[in-house]
């Protein structure tokens, strides 16, 4: 992350960087573009504040697991992320 990302997501929300698709299977087989699975694990680049009665227990910097459909995509200053409630994140790695 060489950039620090000028947004503050409101309330339990946060802004996840996805990581990079798979390129290849275990066994060496290269991944077309259009079989390539949506990446479920990230970064969290910001975080808000979380709800006044529920503080939030991610924050900036951890990688995260996420469900397949869970977020919505945004562009920000040139970069692909995902804006998501801290409740549909699914653990921290």
């Amino acid at each position: 992350m060489a950039k620090k990302i000028n947004v503050t997501p409101l309330h339990d929300r946060v802004l996840v960087k996805p990581a990079a698709a798979e390129e290849k299977t275990a066994g060496g087989i290269i991944i077309p573009d259009t079989a390539k699975e949506k990446p479920q694990r990230g970064v969290i680049v910001a975080a808000g504040k979380g709800k006044t009665d529920e503080p939030m227990t991610v924050k900036v910097g951890d990688t995260v697991l996420y469900g397949k459909y869970a977020g919505t995509e945004v562009q920000i200053e040139g970069q692909d992320l995902l804006i998501m409630r801290e409740s549909d994140l699914l653990a921290i790695l």
